[in-house]
């Protein structure tokens, strides 16, 4: 491919920049080979011309393509250079905030300086088992390849974190430790990985410290090896440090720190422990305030403090050694207060006595006092002769002082690295470990010293093993790819280590110039100059004569030479470390002590000894030499960490700063260069590009590239050909590219000309679909057009058409109207003459008729006033004929009553008339009074009639009398004329009254009218005034509507509330079941250890009296005596559901202290009853033994009284029914005070009927004893009774003898005593029942106040207020109505138990005495039998129990449990194992054994649960065994007797209930096995499906072709890849939904819980799909969006389809589907955004903008999504309540509910198989 070729109008290219290193510019022509000048524009538009030299032919670097841009992988760009690489982190940490990109085997991490919610536990298991490319690039991912490689290669393995400071080394090397602890968590209680991650705060407190670029920077280098058993769990772990930065301790830069541990305990200086320190703030000591700020923003010393605490407490260590390294740290800070004060001569100094903090320092350290002070200011020469004591200046002594202090605390940093180790090490062999190294990168300042020169030898070293391993994978990849390689020439750095590390190089000529007596820094650095001058990788600088330079891999050093001496010996004076030595406190000697690992007494002891393995401890050397230097011991601990690197197989991780100011998410370009050139990025990039970078698989290439292919060279049986014919036809260099055995491998740029070649195929593709459309869409509007034109003509045609005939019609219409109007006026004319003669013609007749009419009425009133008049004069006479008679009559009649009554009055004087009229005068008096009465009626009547006749017959005679009047003045007249005149007067006055009264009654019309008017008017305003009101009324009940939506909205959300609190509460208690079950597996687990360890050769029997139950189901044993009417109540109101009782708690309380009292008043009337009974019992005895005469009477008496009592009592009983039902009637129809008065007069009645009753009883009573009183008396057979007195007695003549009526009399008074006693305790309850009724009416008077006064109260409020006030009565009265309805209830089920339980008291009673009754009688002799009967069993029904001997249990239990097999049971009914277990526990309940049922159980349950261990993996058989255990308990509850379950039993199940036990608590047992083993079967479905989801939902291609391919570089790295993937298609998904489904389904397991199982295994698949799409940017596309649309509706279907889409299962891919909808929706404008967010509303906030973020193009004609747009959506987004939480719980439960469903089998019917071998139970 020729430069003409690539350098083309529109290419990109890169030209560098000052400011950032490298800018982009479009080429604008065509560049030609030999053209000097490069015509490029600018992204600012502006156009230069950019200079190329033609000789070396250095063009600018080519810009890829943008659809390669932001890569996961840098090796997949096609053009790997410097601005490529930068450019491709750049865009991933800005636009889409990834920090983590690979760089092949690298992993390049970009610090973020802010918190990024992507390492939760629940990213660190999506990571865990992926292969390293396949998920998005994380620190994880890097981990988990580090873990699957030792577990695979069985290879230890290391992970390399540096970077320079403030990259975030340390916080990467913690999340890689973190991963480990958390996917290799050990097995054991020791919890080794807490303890790993616990030396992390106390590793940050001792060595990390505030500097300019970090606020958290490790001052030391560490390499922890975490080790690991053979199955992989965490077992210890080891750790090694290298040179600690101990010069911090005493100085420290400008707004620097020392070590946190410092500030931390000033901090807590307060606390009550740390009186004695003597500690103030750290601003007061000299090592602490140097920097000028001891604060850190955001930070916390004193929280700080505590965690590390905490972590010395995790690890182990003692309280005391705690306090005791407190004490050190303090006396160090003490320390550097010390003053000392120089002498006049200058050569000699001195320390106060009274020194305070010298004082501290010897009291914390326990040293002696006077010796440190001489010491601090005197040394000790020794030589061959003898030994001097020699003074020291003021410089010398705080020289000698600081260099105590830095050795004072390297050696506690030594001792508490050991102690670490110690805590981390174990016991058991190490099989394997991981290392991680967290060591610094490569510095260089303005002033670079000793610490600089060691850091950047230690990068040398690292790089070199680094750029090896690149090339040792590069080398393994072709030669397994088979293809033919070259020698890559990658730069070798191995020159400037010898110049460092070779004899006689800088490190060997430091440490000759230590050993003489008087050398210094100028005189090494001579020496230096002299020797290495010639070397490459050796400068001098022009300007200085102690400094040097080293050309190091990364960049040129300068070196200043000042303190290289002095810091690599490292001196400390013998006198002060022998007064350590000799200290008080055993710690602070034991720090100082020659048999430590790394020698700390010596003089030049450094922290980083401590990478010296324990298992070499250095040689003791005298005394009065040197020990080794520091760069000698730095050498060997490097050369020691770079065998254990070259022994593992390294993972590396580069950690970049991405700007100096620590400001979030800023990059700067100039810095992240001069980091990625350092770290070897860039030399990674080189090696690659120096070869084949890009690779491809065939099949894919084949996908990618298929476009560029003729039809005929497509091949699809040979996808290898294909792609072989192809490239060899557009690459015609062959060495641009080779073919591999799986992969093709291309040189540098040459996928970027096949993207070029693909680009144009599609472009001239696309101009020729848009010819193709545009012609046609040219030629439909031809057609529109023309046809337009011919619509137009054919309706303008008609127009005119239309016009004419309308004119033609106009025309004739005008003719006939002139015709029609001149005949109609004709004919008006005649029509009116006509008229006029008819009417003339009327009037003229009219006037004829009426004067004849007028002659024919006055003759006819002439006749009828003759009439009227000859009849009153008749009857006149008649009448006075008729008053005389009745005058004479009247008279007679007087006289003879009279003298009759006088004659009478004679008679009643007699007496024997006054006997006679004795006899019946009661009866004629009512007879008499009677009929007097009816007398008095009919007088009534016959008057009343009279006076109506009197009246009529007045009114006649008036009317009369003025008609005669009148017709005598008319003859008295005798002129008509003038009568006439009269009358027409009158009636002309009568006119005159009524035009007045027409006059006045206008006026009142008038005057009316207008009140009327200004009435409507007044009516108008108050109308308008109603409008008003009306319509605020109806804004204020719309607004009233809205609130009381608002109210229905809150209740409903509540109520979600409580239902997702009830079901967040029975997860809680589900997970702690789980974790139940966990411990005892793990329990188990160590038991069964234990005994491997323990085990002894002989045979062992556990005790049989060990109850198994308590060991594996943690149920204690259950006594059915212990069971109590309180216990019963609790399990009917947890029966009716947590919801209920939830909803009304206060409800719950009640009744629960209302079953309290109850069961109080039960046993205090019980023990009532026992008392009676024993008083009865002794009154009986009594009897017995005292006759009296006096007991049959009593006796008889009173059987009479108890059969009327127990007559009266039912009444009552049944008056009771009457007035509970009249109560129940009342509380459902709901209404109000006439309801309460109804039952109240209900209640007067049948109280007065009862009374009335009672005293008939009473008088029946009484009769009824002196009846037996005497019939017993007249029994006596000493009383004779005579026969002649019987006709006495017939004839009413009682006459008794004188004993007889003593007798009688006598008895008379005892019946009068009796029936006073019954008359008063009668009296006393009907007074008793008086004042009942009499304060039940009070209160119902009170009641009936109150609604009063609240009606009152509600009609004064507004309707709204009236309704809702009426709602809250109507609510308080159901509630109190409820209460006592199920007090009653309560009470009812109390009585029913109870009675129950006397019922079966009774029957025991009864059965021991028949028992006692046959044994009685068999002793008895019985002579007088002398045939003995024989007895025969009748034959009886199957009741459905199956009975076993005690010893047959575990043969039971064997048969049925252990030994059972699904398809053992397969073609009966479902379940049988739990029916047959069922009965056999109903035989024992039928014979009372509780002993049987315990044991039953117990085997039972262990059987379960050892049968689900040993199978714990076979799905079949745990849903076998939880369809079993399912249906056994829901027998318990269906044959338990209580009503609530019992409501679809048939009569014989019903007859099948137990008898005597109460299983209730073993129900709870069982549903807490259930609860195990569907958890269980979710865990065994989730491990068979989990593995399927993402190959069959996110790779595989259901839509063929759809979904194109990107170069992934990294991913398909063959290290990376598990041989033999298993790829699965969404058909295998479906086809194990449909086995799963199958089996649970011939198991009989309910389908309830069958819907739950599949609602958590869809939810698996949603969460484990949407997680795994959140972390891959290759899967965040539109062609995925569609891939996963389709799966998701083939998913859908199989729901609909198994009938399975009201279990919720669908509404768990909602996530998904949104995701996926997401993934396709247009990502451009604000109205898509909004679109978004309406959309996406199952999606989190972090969730929409992580897949906006990802989402990546397959082809350049798609879009990326604009940092803006992702904007916008947060911006809109931003007040969604949203987990923080970024990836779904795939591991989250749903609580599982176990719905009671009852079974239509009766149990008498089941049909055992003989397969089973059950023979030994017997059928009952």
């Amino acid at each position: 491919m020729s430069v003409g070729e690539l350098y083309t109008k529109y290419t990109k290219v890169w030209i560098p920049d000052p400011d950032e290193v490298w800018k982009s510019a479009e080429i604008i022509k065509d560049y030609k080979e030999g053209d000097t000048i490069l015509h490029l524009k600018l992204e600012d538009e502006l156009i230069i011309e950019y200079p190329v030299n033609t000789k070396a032919n250095q063009l600018p670097f080519l810009r890829n393509p943008d659809i390669l841009v932001g890569e996961n992988d840098l090796t997949a760009l096609s053009y790997l250079h410097e601005p490529a690489v930068l450019h491709n982190l750049k865009v991933r940490f800005l636009e889409s905030n990834h920090i983590y990109t690979y760089c092949g085997i690298v992993l390049v991490a970009i610090n973020p300086y802010e918190q990024v919610p992507i390492y939760g536990e629940d990213v660190i298991y999506a990571y865990s088992g992926q292969n390293m490319g396949d998920m998005d690039p994380h620190v994880f991912a890097v981990a988990e390849e580090a873990y699957k490689q030792m577990a695979r290669d069985e290879k230890n393995q290391s992970i390399i974190v540096s970077g320079e400071s403030g990259a975030g080394k340390t916080v990467s090397a913690k999340y890689a430790m973190r991963y480990f602890a958390t996917v290799g968590g050990s097995e054991s209680d020791a919890n080794v990985e807490e303890k790993v991650l616990a030396s992390s705060p106390i590793m940050e407190a001792i060595g990390n410290a505030k500097t300019t670029r970090n606020d958290n920077s490790s001052r030391f280098g560490k390499y922890i090896q975490i080790g690991f058993d053979r199955r992989y769990h965490i077992i210890g772990a080891n750790m090694r440090t290298y040179l600690l930065e101990k010069s911090r301790v005493v100085f420290q830069a400008e707004d620097e720190r020392n070590y946190h541990i410092f500030y931390q305990l000033c901090a807590s200086s307060s606390l009550p422990e740390f009186k004695d320190l003597a500690l103030t703030s750290a601003d007061d000591f000299f090592y602490t305030s140097q920097g000028g700020n001891i604060f850190i923003k955001g930070v916390n010393d004193a929280e700080d403090f505590q965690k590390t605490r905490q972590a010395f407490t995790l690890l182990g260590v003692k309280e005391s050694h705690q306090i005791g390294i407190y004490k050190i740290i303090a006396s160090i800070l003490h320390l550097g207060n010390v003053e000392i004060f120089s002498e006049r001569d200058g050569d000699s100094c001195n320390i106060s006595k009274e020194d305070e903090h010298l004082n501290h320092f010897c009291d914390l350290l326990g040293v002696e006092h006077d010796q440190m002070q001489h010491w601090l200011c005197h040394r000790k020469l020794v030589t061959t002769a003898e030994t001097y004591v020699k003074t020291m200046s003021k410089q010398q002594a705080i020289n000698a002082r600081n260099a105590l202090a830095k050795h004072i605390y390297a050696q506690l940093f030594n001792w508490i690295v050991e102690h670490i180790n110690k805590a981390l090490h174990t016991t058991i062999k190490q099989h394997s470990f991981i290392g991680v190294l967290d060591i610094y990168g490569f510095e260089t300042f303005e002033f670079n010293s000793f610490e600089q020169f060691c850091i950047n030898y230690a990068n040398e070293k690292l790089q070199q093993q680094f750029n090896s391993h690149v090339f040792k994978l590069e080398q393994e990849e072709y030669m397994k790819e088979q293809i033919p390689w070259t020698l890559i020439d990658f730069y070798d750095n191995q020159p400037c280590i010898d110049l460092i590390e070779a004899k006689l190089g800088i490190l060997d000529l430091l440490d000759e110039e230590c050993k003489v007596p008087k050398g210094t820094d100028q005189n090494w650095a001579q020496k230096l100059y002299d020797r290495h001058s010639n070397s490459q990788h050796f400068q001098k600088p022009r300007m200085s004569n102690t400094s040097f330079i080293i050309v190091h891999f990364a960049d040129k050093v300068e070196y200043q030479s000042d303190g290289f001496l002095e810091k690599n010996r490292d001196t400390v004076y013998e006198e002060q470390i022998n007064i350590l030595k000799a200290s008080k406190y055993q710690l602070v000697a034991d720090l100082f002590h020659d048999n430590k690992e790394a020698g700390p007494t010596t003089p030049s002891a450094k922290t980083s000894r401590v990478n010296i393995r324990s298992a070499r401890p250095a040689p003791q050397i005298p005394n009065r030499e040197h020990k080794k230097t520091v760069g000698h011991q730095f050498r060997n601990s490097l050369q020691l960490l770079m065998e254990t690197l070259n022994a593992t197989t390294p993972h590396y991780v580069r950690c970049i700063k991405p700007n100096d100011e620590k400001l979030p998410f800023s990059f700067d370009p100039s810095r992240a260069v001069q980091q990625l050139r350092a770290c070897g990025v860039l030399e990674t990039i080189r090696i690659s590009a120096a070869g084949y970078p890009s690779r491809w698989t065939y099949p894919d290439f084949f996908n990618r590239y298929r476009v560029l292919m003729s039809k005929k060279s497509i091949i699809l049986s040979d996808k290898k050909a294909a792609c072989r014919n192809l490239l060899e036809n557009l690459i015609k260099d062959p060495d641009k590219f080779q073919f591999g055995k799986s992969k093709i491998f291309f040189r540098a740029g040459q996928v970027a000309y096949l993207e070029k070649l693909r680009a144009d195929k599609f472009r001239s593709a696309c101009i020729m679909i848009q010819k193709t459309v545009k012609g046609w869409l040219q030629k439909v509007k031809y057609r529109r057009i023309r046809k337009a034109a011919i619509t137009l003509q054919r309706y303008g045609r008609g127009f005119l058409a239309r016009r004419l005939a309308e004119k033609l019609r106009q025309t004739r219409a005008a003719v006939v109207f002139q015709k029609q109007f001149r005949m109609l006026r004709i004919r008006r004319a005649f029509l009116m003459v006509q008229k006029s003669v008819i009417t003339i013609q009327a009037f003229a007749r009219g006037m004829f008729v009426r004067r004849i009419y007028h002659e024919l009425l006055l003759d006819h009133k002439a006749s009828i006033i003759q009439k009227y008049a000859r009849g009153w004069m008749a009857r006149k006479k008649f009448g006075r004929a008729r008053n005389a008679a009745i005058v004479i009559q009247c008279a007679y009649r007087r006289l003879c009553a009279r003298r009759e009554l006088k004659q009478l009055k004679i008679e009643a004087r007699s007496a024997e008339h006054l006997k006679k009229l004795n006899i019946g005068m009661e009866n004629k008096i009512v007879q008499l009074q009677r009929k007097v009465d009816e007398q008095n009626k009919e007088y009534k009547n016959l008057s009343e009639q009279l006076h109506s006749i009197s009246t009529a017959y007045a009114l006649e005679i008036d009317k009369l009398r003025r008609e005669l009047e009148q017709h005598r003045g008319r003859q008295e007249d005798g002129n008509l004329v003038v009568s006439l005149q009269q009358e027409v007067e009158k009636l002309q006055t009568d006119l005159d009254t009524v035009e007045k009264e027409k006059k006045q009654l206008e006026e009142l019309y008038s005057s009316d009218k207008a009140s009327l008017v200004k009435r409507v008017a007044d009516l108008e305003e108050e109308n308008t005034l109603l409008k008003h009101e009306k319509e605020n009324m109806n804004q204020r009940i719309l607004s009233q509507s809205k609130d009381s939506e608002d109210q229905f909205m809150n209740r409903s959300m509540k109520e979600s509330q409580m239902k997702a609190d009830l079901e967040e509460e029975r997860s809680r208690y589900q997970n702690l079941l789980k974790e139940y079950s966990r411990l005892e597996q793990r329990y188990e687990n160590l038991y069964e250890e234990m005994s491997l360890v323990k085990f002894h050769p002989g045979h062992r029997r556990n005790p049989s009296n060990q109850s198994s139950l308590e060991s594996d189901s943690n149920y204690p044993s259950i006594s059915t005596s212990e069971i109590g009417d309180t216990d019963d109540s609790m399990q009917q109101v947890e029966e009716l559901g947590l919801e209920k009782a939830a909803m009304d708690m206060t409800l719950f309380l009640k009744l629960q202290k209302r079953v309290r009292e109850l069961e109080q008043e039960r046993r205090r009337l019980q023990t009532d009853l026992e008392k009676m009974e024993e008083q009865a019992k002794k009154k009986g005895n009594e009897y017995k033994n005292s006759p009296d005469p006096d007991r049959d009477a009593d006796s008889a008496y009173n059987c009479l009284k108890r059969q009327e009592l127990e007559s009266e009592n039912k009444k009552l009983k049944n008056d009771l029914n009457e007035l509970r039902k009249a109560i129940a009637e009342r509380a459902t129809q709901n209404n109000s005070s006439n309801e309460l008065q109804e039952s109240y007069n209900l209640l007067l009645n049948q109280l007065k009927t009862a009374n009335e009753e009672l005293e008939v009883r009473k008088e029946e009573v009484l009769i009824l004893r002196t009846q037996i009183l005497s019939s017993v008396q007249h029994k006596e057979p000493n009383i004779h009774i005579e026969g002649n007195r019987i006709p006495e007695w017939n004839n009413g003549i009682k006459h008794l003898d004188g004993d007889e009526s003593i007798e009688s009399y006598e008895n008379i008074c005892e019946t009068k005593k009796l029936l006073e006693a019954q008359l008063q305790s009668q009296s006393m309850q009907h007074k008793e029942e008086l004042e009942a009724l009499h304060a039940e009416i009070d209160g119902l008077k009170d009641e009936v106040e109150r609604r009063q006064e609240l009606l009152a109260q509600t009609l004064q409020l507004s309707p709204e207020a009236q309704v809702e006030f009426s709602i809250q009565q109507e609510i308080t009265r159901l509630t109190n109505e409820n209460l006592d309805l199920k007090e009653l209830v309560e009470k009812f089920e109390k009585n029913e138990k109870k009675l129950k339980k006397q019922l079966r008291i009774y029957m025991k009673k009864v059965q021991e005495l028949e028992v006692n009754q046959v044994t009685v009688q068999a002793e008895r002799p019985r002579p007088e039998l002398t045939r003995q009967a024989t007895v025969q069993r009748k034959e009886k029904d199957f009741e459905g129990m199956l009975e076993y001997h005690k010893e047959d249990e575990p043969l039971l239990v064997k048969n049925l449990i252990s030994d059972m097999k699904p398809q053992m049971v397969s073609a009966t009914v479902p379940c049988v194992p739990a029916y047959i277990l069922f009965m056999c526990i109903r035989h024992a309940d039928y014979i009372n054994d509780d002993h049987k049922v315990h044991s039953l159980f117990n085997s039972t349950i262990n059987g379960i649960k050892r049968v689900l261990k040993k199978h714990n993996d076979d799905i079949e058989m745990t849903s076998f065994w939880l369809a079993n255990t399912s249906r056994l308990l829901h027998c318990l509850k269906q044959y338990s007797g209580d009503e609530a379950f019992m409501t679809q039993n048939t009569a014989k199940q019903n007859e099948h209930c137990l008898k005597n036990f109460d299983l209730s608590e073993y129900r709870q047992v069982l549903s807490d096995l259930s609860i195990q083993i569907y958890q269980q079967l979710i865990r065994v479905a989730e491990g068979t499906l989990q593995p399927m989801i993402v190959s069959a939902m996110l790779e595989s291609e259901s839509i063929q072709s759809l979904s194109g391919v990107k170069p992934m570089g990294y991913r398909k790295r063959s290290s990376s890849m598990v041989d033999g993937d298993n790829c699965y298609s969404l058909e295998a998904v479906i086809r194990q939904l449909n086995a799963f489904y199958n089996t649970t389904c011939d198991h009989g397991l309910d389908p309830e819980i069958i819907q739950q199982v599949f609602k958590q295994l869809f939810y698996l698949i949603n969460a484990v799909t949407l997680n795994n799409l959140l972390l891959r940017k290759d899967m965040c596309s539109w062609s995925t969006g569609m891939q996963l649309r389709y799966n998701i509706s083939q998913l859908e279907e199989w729901i609909r389809g198994k009938n399975l889409h009201q279990s919720g299962a669908a509404s768990t891919l909602e996530p998904l589907i949104q995701a996926a909808q997401l993934l396709q929706i247009k990502k451009k404008t604000t109205d898509d955004a909004e679109a978004i967010c309406c959309l996406c509303t199952a999606l989190t906030t972090q969730q929409i903008v992580k897949i906006l973020n990802l989402y990546t193009p397959l082809n350049e004609f798609e879009e990326r999504v604009t940092v803006s747009f992702i904007r916008t959506i947060q911006a809109q987004l931003q007040d969604r309540q949203d987990t923080p939480q970024l990836l779904l719980d795939f591991k989250h439960t749903f609580p599982v509910l176990f719905p009671y469903t009852p079974s239509a089998l009766s149990l008498d019917s089941l049909h055992i198989p003989a397969s089973l071998n059950l023979t030994f139970l017997t059928r009952v």
